[in-house]
């Protein structure tokens, strides 16, 4: 590699492209573009509060430009990569430009795995973009609008929403969501019919959060009861239609809203580039990072495979986070005539947010389980270092924190007031 100069390409804005491009940000001899199709990065764990009221998105919104803005090497561009080319060290743009790239970096993320489910892609909605969470939101409100002028509708499940997945998603999104529709939405809708508003989670698995202990998925299942949310458990989805989710034991649901969080796979991008593939569509990379028989190209966060040991590491933003850093150091080095490291992932644990006063966490690599006000608040320092490594401005998160545990419902019922404004119409026939 030419030593005085190193052209590196970053596809992907989220945690593991910006980790990786802020890494190499002011690293002499290396020049980056960080391409991105929005031109921002969207905090994915925290989607479901935008879905559900909590948060605005511009919360969780960042724009790239200005997070690269004071560096004197990193470039960022707003384009959609339409071909990747390992082996001739170039990027294509839909603006038809090529970047050249001594180095590539696949970040490009994941997009729903709806397991080839009729209707899921047509009928479902995905909550893995800013644009999905803001949807959601909008049809919660259009459903309450309609509902408030036809009281009928309840009875064709107008009020009420399926939540696909018993993970992390699917769990933190039907609990926001029974609060939401339970405690918040009769503050905003005062004549909606009491009672007609109902959250069903359905996973195919028999038990919640199953990369977590037994009893960490017992107590979010009953803590989601205690919320009001129904649990349909060791039943798949067979179909999903414009009124309804049909289950593979022959019940049929009415709903008109279906959110899906019931699995993750990665860009297509990771596809086109030519590169193998393994689980979940995903690149399998070696212990630097880097695809095996491309010692050019590196694969991090969702669109990667990441060993660890004899294991493959989950789809966390603090994987992705840290391995964008990892990526980034090994890049500087080889510009620099050094040898790359394996990386050595920090577990910081897994957790999940199951309500107001409720969460679950595993911390450490000896997984030191935690429920409660100290699961929360080991959720909130994890989501608090994971945004403040994206150079945020931490005082909005904090407030939101001090919001959603001390004052409920507060900045709900405001945000919700103000949703008619913020999102476009969505037909009623649309999507269900």
């Amino acid at each position: 590699m030419d030593a005085t100069s190193t052209n590196v390409v970053v596809i992907g804005g989220g945690f593991a492209g910006v980790a990786c491009a802020r890494r190499l940000a002011d690293e002499p001899g290396v020049h980056v573009d960080l391409v991105d199709k929005a031109g921002y990065h969207q905090f994915q764990p925290l989607l479901y509060q935008v879905a559900t009221a909590e948060l605005t998105y511009e919360d969780v919104r960042f724009d790239l430009a200005r997070l690269f803005r004071d560096t004197g090497n990193v470039r960022v561009r707003k384009a959609e990569v339409t071909a990747v080319d390992p082996g001739g060290h170039s990027v294509t743009l839909d603006t038809g430009q090529r970047l050249p790239a001594d180095i590539t970096v696949l970040a490009a993320g994941a997009q729903p795995n709806f397991f080839h489910t009729p209707g899921a892609d047509e009928f479902a909605y995905p909550l893995y973009s800013v644009a999905d969470a803001r949807r959601v939101r909008g049809r919660i409100v259009q459903l309450f609008d309609e509902v408030t002028r036809a009281p009928e509708l309840v009875d064709a499940g107008g009020l009420t929403v399926v939540v696909v997945g018993g993970g992390p998603t699917g769990v933190e999104t039907a609990g926001a969501m029974a609060e939401l529709v339970h405690d918040v939405m009769p503050h905003v809708y005062h004549d909606t019919p009491p009672g007609g508003a109902q959250v069903i989670l359905v996973d195919a698995g028999h038990a919640l959060l199953s990369a977590f202990s037994p009893e960490a998925g017992e107590y979010a299942a009953a803590q989601l009861r205690r919320r009001g949310v129904q649990l349909r458990l060791g039943v798949a989805v067979r179909e999903v239609g414009a009124g309804h989710v049909a289950l593979a034991d022959g019940t049929v649901i009415q709903t008109r809203l279906v959110v899906w969080g019931g699995g993750e796979q990665a860009a297509p991008l990771a596809g086109a580039a030519g590169l193998p593939q393994g689980r979940g569509g995903r690149i399998d990379v070696q212990p630097d990072l880097t695809v095996p028989g491309f010692p050019d190209v590196y694969a991090l966060g969702d669109v990667a495979n990441i060993p660890s040991g004899d294991e493959i590491l989950p789809q966390l933003g603090s994987v992705a986070q840290q391995a964008g850093r990892w990526a980034g150091s090994n890049i500087a080095a080889r510009h620099r005539g050094e040898a790359a490291q394996p990386f050595h992932y920090r577990d910081k644990g897994i957790m999940a947010m199951i309500g107001r006063k409720a969460a679950v966490a595993e911390m450490g690599a000896h997984r030191h389980e935690l429920h409660g006000r100290f699961a929360f608040a080991a959720w909130l320092g994890v989501h608090a270092e994971l945004l403040g490594n994206m150079g945020a401005e931490l005082k909005a998160f904090v407030s939101w924190a001090e919001d959603f545990y001390l004052r409920p419902h507060h900045r709900s019922a405001a945000l919700l007031e103000n949703s008619r404004i913020d999102m476009p119409r969505i037909d009623w026939e649309q999507k269900g």
